[in-house]
């Protein structure tokens, strides 16, 4: 990577701003910002190293959280247009920085002088006055030079590098093969009676999906919005087979855009995971990722994870025997197929509940949701939320807030991506932008957030109305969010949700997801976009009695993803590995009660662990949601919107951000261990 010749003293990625310079990035900028990044940091840590007086918080760690924090700033709006506001040239300039920054990291994880002044730090007799979080930064250093590969020798620290560096540009590569594989894929359509069945907001965004690209009549995508509402409104059966299809076979071999298949990077992942892991001395690759977790050994996960399955199995095969007789008496499906499913439970839970998300979605329109959840935070949270104008974002739909306390004090600030659009990543996430920190001038640094989802826009000019699926998915950003921003933490390295262990970051998100399905939180985020009419009590019923609908088919479906995760990472054998799909059947034919067709390809788009963070991880969404469900059992207890409830909630779990063990934190608000009941009595699961 070259300095290039574009004054970099102009480069918005290098201003000194509160906020990322949205309105004033171009893809010319982002090779020699972040090069100057780097070269200066280089710099920095060269000049710490080669200092040889006792390192302090003051003149060593200090420095390092000052180039962290401008690391942060310069890197992070890149990544995250990139999968915002996706283009060919953009991803290219990512990718071709992604080499140097992957290097960069691995040479400071394997910087022997930097792993000495740490450990000089943690044996000096200063370092017993420190703070529980400043301790805990010097910790989780060690720890982490550990993983970094800092005692191999020479040679073997080489072949980790390069290791590091192909891991990094294949999950990037998985990643844009799936967005691609996604966009390649569309089907128009001409004759509205193929799409009988559909309501009217999905037929508008279907229509509005044709006009973006210039056709007449409608367009389905694979864009989540659009492959849902097929999936489960379509009369069509034979349009549901083909979407089914095309979205299970996304970046396969399989698809019909094969330029886009995985399964060579598949392969490449696990075998150079395995190999990272071995090189650093662990038996394979869960158990190196469990360094960083709450999760204590493999036997302990993969012990809970079926133990939650046979717990869930019996119930889940009584459900689909239950649809599948549905569907045959009431909608003459006989052959019941993976693409009636989700077509049919709505069906039926229509029938039988008097409830379908369609029915639902009036109810929510996006700003009384939104309204409603800045309510119920501002009340058991005590804060104030409010639209901060003026301040550039990457789109027009996209919003910005401010968030005040008690005193008006600025806590910190958010932007909301509610909408799918093309070039945009599907799925939801909170990533930070800003990270809270006390600079060592003494001022405070206060954090900000990404909140972005993918739900279906407006149409025409009505408002987006949600459905409750989709206000639970708002409810769980929005928990990362408050997780990032109510964090009261002063280091870099443990603040928000830094140093957070994978398997409990997700217990705040988890948590509020909670408050959608209590009558006093829906009072909040639920009225009739045209008739203003608050939620009928016989739809709260029903909505009540729906959580529970088919919850065992769906728990076992993330069983079935959290073992097939957790399973390719454990038991690799490289000399004869078992084959992805080959481990997918095993776990279906254990714990799966819906088998899909042969051709289907899911672990080819399942980005989550081949191009997120969730490797050996994704287990970590029903650890975290037993946590979650326990706590809020607290919240049942005491009142759903007690302020003294969320006070502490807020105090203990969400200001500690990664400074204390999650488990300490967990016990310290709930007042004991852990335990799963809630976990099986939310989900509507009779233990």
């Amino acid at each position: 990577m070259t300095n290039s010749s574009h004054d970099v003293s102009q480069n918005p990625f290098l201003m000194d701003s509160q906020f990322p310079q949205f309105g004033m990035f171009h893809v010319k900028h982002i090779e020699p910002a972040v090069s100057q990044v780097l070269t200066d940091n280089r710099k920095t840590i060269d000049e710490l190293v080669s200092e040889n007086s006792q390192p302090t918080w003051q003149n060593f760690v200090e420095p390092l959280e000052v180039i962290d924090n401008h690391f942060e700033k310069v890197w992070g709006p890149i990544g995250h247009l990139d999968a915002v506001m996706n283009s060919d040239e953009w991803h290219e300039a990512y990718t071709g920085c992604l080499e140097a920054v992957t290097q960069y990291h691995t040479e400071i994880g394997q910087n022997r002088g930097l792993y000495q002044k740490f450990k000089q730090l943690s044996e000096s007799e200063e370092y017993d006055s420190y703070s529980l979080a400043q301790k805990k930064v010097i910790e989780n250093a060690l720890r982490n030079f550990r993983l970094s590969g800092i005692a191999l020798p020479e040679d073997m620290q080489a072949i980790y590098k390069e290791l590091k560096q192909r891991l990094s540009q294949n999950s990037s590569q998985f990643g844009n093969n799936v967005l691609k594989s996604t966009q390649a894929w569309y089907k128009h359509i001409e004759d509205e009676s193929e799409l009988a069945g559909l309501p009217e907001s999905a037929k508008g965004l279907l229509q509005q999906l044709a006009e973006q690209k210039s056709l007449s009549g409608w367009c389905v995508t694979l864009d989540f919005p659009s492959y849902l509402a097929v999936m489960t409104h379509a009369d069509n059966r034979k349009l549901r087979a083909e979407v089914y299809k095309a979205f299970a076979t996304r970046a396969s071999d399989q698809s019909d855009n094969t330029e886009f298949d995985n399964s060579e990077l598949i392969e490449t992942i696990r075998a150079d995971r395995h190999s990272l892991a071995t090189l650093l001395g662990f038996n394979n690759y869960a158990e190196y990722s469990l360094a960083t977790k709450m999760a204590e050994s493999t036997d302990q996960v993969l012990g809970f994870l079926r133990d939650l399955a046979v717990k869930s199995k019996p119930q889940g095969e009584q459900e689909l025997a239950t649809l599948k007789a549905f569907a045959q008496q009431k909608l003459g499906i006989q052959d019941f197929q993976p693409w009636d499913v989700t077509y049919a439970s709505e069906k039926l839970k229509n029938e039988t509940l008097s409830l379908s998300q369609e029915k639902l979605r009036p109810y929510f329109p996006i700003e009384t949701v939104l309204s409603g959840l800045f309510s119920i935070t501002e009340m058991l949270f005590n804060i104030k939320i409010a639209v901060k104008e003026g301040v550039k974002t990457w789109h027009e739909d996209v919003r910005f807030f401010e968030l005040t306390d008690e005193t008006n004090q600025v806590v910190g600030h958010f932007y909301l991506d509610l909408y799918a659009r093309e070039n945009k990543r599907g799925g939801a996430w909170m990533d930070s932008a800003i990270t809270r920190w006390k600079h060592p001038q003494g001022s405070i640094q206060t954090p900000v957030a990404y909140l972005v989802c993918n739900f279906t826009p407006p149409i025409g000019n009505k408002e987006a109305c949600l459905t409750h699926d989709e206000v639970t998915t708002l409810f769980h950003e929005f928990g990362h969010g408050i997780h990032h921003l109510f964090t009261k933490m002063e280091q870099l390295d443990v603040s928000g949700i830094s140093g957070v262990p994978w398997d409990a970051v997700e217990l705040p998100s988890q948590f509020m997801e909670n408050f959608c399905w209590e009558r006093e939180g829906l009072n909040f985020i639920s009225c009739h976009v045209e008739t203003g009419e608050p939620l009928p009590e016989d739809l709260f019923e029903s909505l009540k009695k729906g959580r529970g609908f088919q919850s065992a088919m769906m728990m076992l479906r993330q069983i079935e993803f959290a073992l097939v995760d957790f399973e390719l990472h454990t038991f690799y054998n490289p000399d004869s590995p078992e084959s992805v799909l080959d481990i997918a059947q095993r776990i279906r034919n254990e714990v799966a009660v819906v088998q899909p067709p042969s051709y289907s390809r899911q672990l080819h788009s399942f980005s989550h662990i081949f191009a997120g963070g969730y490797a050996a991880g994704y287990y970590s969404y029903k650890w975290a949601e037993v946590l979650s469900a326990d706590a809020f059992s607290l919240f049942e207890e005491t009142g759903i919107l007690n302020p003294e409830t969320g006070m502490k909630f807020k105090n203990t779990i969400l200001a500690a951000g990664g400074s204390i063990d999650p488990m300490v934190l967990f016990k310290s608000f709930r007042g004991r261990e852990p335990q799963i009941d809630a976990l099986l009595r939310h989900s509507g699961i009779e233990s």
